[in-house]
């Protein structure tokens, strides 16, 4: 018999060496790296390779220490135990420019965006602290105004990351958008993080190096990573699965018959899970009319049909949620009444919103909203119901519109759409009038969601005092001016209840108003993915936090 022939040995795959390029692409564009003067996910984002908060939330909603040894609780002293503050300890760290981090640039931060006058967009964070003292170098005291039933409000997540004191303290106020310096301290934050700004072109690309003052320099596997923004959905997602031209990209909101075959064709993993954040409709309470002037949209500038329950009320049961789900987002979207749904069990039951174009004919029947012989509009008193509404280019976003404008001509009333570039639309700049903060329009659309597992910060943003004027750069976060006393009453109750059974049906109830209310019009529950080339390890999802909330562990495997 002849001997066996010899087994070849298998071939080693070789490990990938560290170093390199991490390419990222972001079909919205980066508009500044100061997270507290941001309103888009994006600028988060790019602020998050840069600056920490003291903590994070992972894929599975946990809170993960940054700046912060660890996770101050009752059982470990951390929190005080009748819940008038917590204090953290503080990890040694350095920033980039080579001097140390120290509670002192905790405390600045705070004073930062305590000031009116900074008008920063994260200020429901900041909102319930009575004071923060830096007890020594590396420990931090928050104390509340009141007893708060959340230690984890403030500096943490997207919303918590921490400012150089040296960098920004000549900056806080009026300075902090309109000195020179300032602005181009936005632009080039000095960090704590794993990356250290090398260039930024607004609206463009950020391009960044591995920081060799990262206290955890010696695990960062990429060298470099680019941001880069514009384009489309679309294209962002055809450049990873298909051609493997970038490494990443970021929010694949793309119609599903265009989605499903870029997934399939095996280049690449979608990322995805939780929730992206709910689609939504904003009503404006304010009048935005150009006629008005410096006052258009001003809170003390009432609508002329907006203010009238019956027209939002119709407009919220003539649009066909399941139509937009069906023909645009398929696997990625799910139709919700709801404005919270994470965590899930805030989800409420009690809310409907079942399409009845015949129930909505009625309330603005019944309201005087008649449509004249010879006319398709409806009116009264002289004002028609003509909207204009607004919200980013995108194929999937003017796939909604032209819905929802067809919804609404049903009524007898005359939609005109409008779609502003993301960079422009997110990027909260006070002298731009296309921006979602000035929400110069009836009507506009976008995505967000609560950045804590509890969403005291998320529904603050509804208050009355929060409503977008000149006075706060329109930076508060309340874009449509509601206002609704009952409402801030019963978020005032919220903030005091401690007992979590309680706690949670005041959310439940905090949701109701406003969708009773029709103050916001939730339309889809989001599950849009990323994508990442199969060779690239770590990114992961994050209900609650940046979809990079963990880029100091993302590496090439074989």
């Amino acid at each position: 018999t002849e001997a066996p022939a010899p087994t070849a040995a298998p071939t080693a795959v070789p490990e990938p060496v560290a170093g390199g390029k991490l390419n990222i692409l972001y079909w919205q564009s980066i508009t500044i790296l100061n997270p507290h003067l941001a309103s888009g996910t994006k600028d988060f984002d790019g602020a998050t390779l840069i600056l920490e908060p003291l903590a994070r939330y992972s894929e599975t909603d946990e809170l993960v220490s940054y700046l912060a040894e660890e996770i101050p609780t009752v059982e470990n002293g951390g929190v005080a135990e009748d819940g008038t503050s917590v204090t953290w300890k503080l990890v040694e760290a350095t920033w980039s420019d080579g001097t140390p981090f120290t509670a002192d640039d905790v405390v600045f931060t705070w004073q930062y965006c305590s000031d009116p006058a900074t008008a920063c967009s994260t200020t429901a964070t900041f909102d319930p602290i009575g004071s923060v003292e830096a007890v020594d170098a590396q420990t931090v005291k928050i104390t509340w105004k009141q007893p708060s039933p959340n230690p984890y409000i403030s500096f943490v997540g997207p919303n918590g990351m921490i400012l150089q004191k040296a960098q920004f303290e000549s900056c806080i106020g009026a300075n902090a958008i309109s000195d020179a310096a300032c602005q181009a301290s936005n632009l080039a934050p000095i960090g704590t993080g794993p990356y250290t700004l090398t260039e930024m072109k607004p609206g463009d690309t950020v391009v960044y190096a591995k920081s060799d003052s990262y206290r955890k320099a010696d695990g960062v596997f990429f060298d470099e990573v680019e941001i880069k923004g514009g384009g489309d959905a679309a294209s962002a997602a055809r450049a990873v699965c298909e051609t493997q031209e970038v490494d990443y990209a970021w929010n694949i909101q793309v119609p599903k018959a265009v989605l499903e075959p870029i997934l399939a064709s095996g280049g690449c993993d979608p990322v995805a899970g939780g929730s992206f954040g709910i689609e939504r409709v904003v009503i404006n309470f304010a009048n935005p009319d150009p006629a008005l002037g410096d006052k258009r949209s001003e809170p003390d500038q009432p609508h002329p049909f907006m203010t009238d329950p019956a027209v939002r009320q119709a407009i919220n049961l003539a649009i066909d949620r399941e139509a937009i789900v069906t023909q645009l987002y398929g696997p990625t979207g799910n139709p919700t009444c709801n404005i919270l749904v994470v965590p899930t069990a805030l989800n409420s039951t009690n809310t409907k919103c079942d399409r009845d174009v015949d129930a909505a004919k009625k309330l603005l029947d019944d309201a005087g909203w008649v449509v004249p012989d010879g006319s398709s509009v409806r009116e009264k008193d002289g004002v028609k119901l003509i909207v204009s509404f607004q919200t980013s280019i995108n194929t999937l976003r003017q796939g909604e519109q032209a819905i929802i404008k067809a919804n609404l001509a049903e009524l007898g009333i005359t939609v005109n759409v409008k779609a502003i570039d993301a960079g422009v639309f997110f990027s909260g700049d006070p002298g731009n009038p296309d921006t979602l903060n000035k929400m110069y329009v009836d009507m506009q659309m976008y995505t967000n969601g609560p950045t804590d597992t509890d969403p005291a910060a998320y529904f603050d943003a509804w208050q009355c005092k929060n409503a977008n004027a000149a006075a706060n750069q329109w930076n508060s976060g309340n874009d449509g001016r509601y206002c609704n006393p009952e409402f801030d009453t019963l978020f005032t109750t919220f903030t005091k209840e401690f007992d979590p059974a309680a706690r949670a049906e005041l959310a439940i109830q905090l949701n109701d108003l406003l969708i009773s209310d029709n103050a916001i019009i939730p339309l889809v529950n989001r599950a849009t993915p990323q994508v990442k080339l199969k060779n690239l390890e770590g990114p992961t999802f994050s209900t609650f936090d940046s979809v990079l909330w963990n880029i100091q562990d993302w590496k090439r495997v074989p």
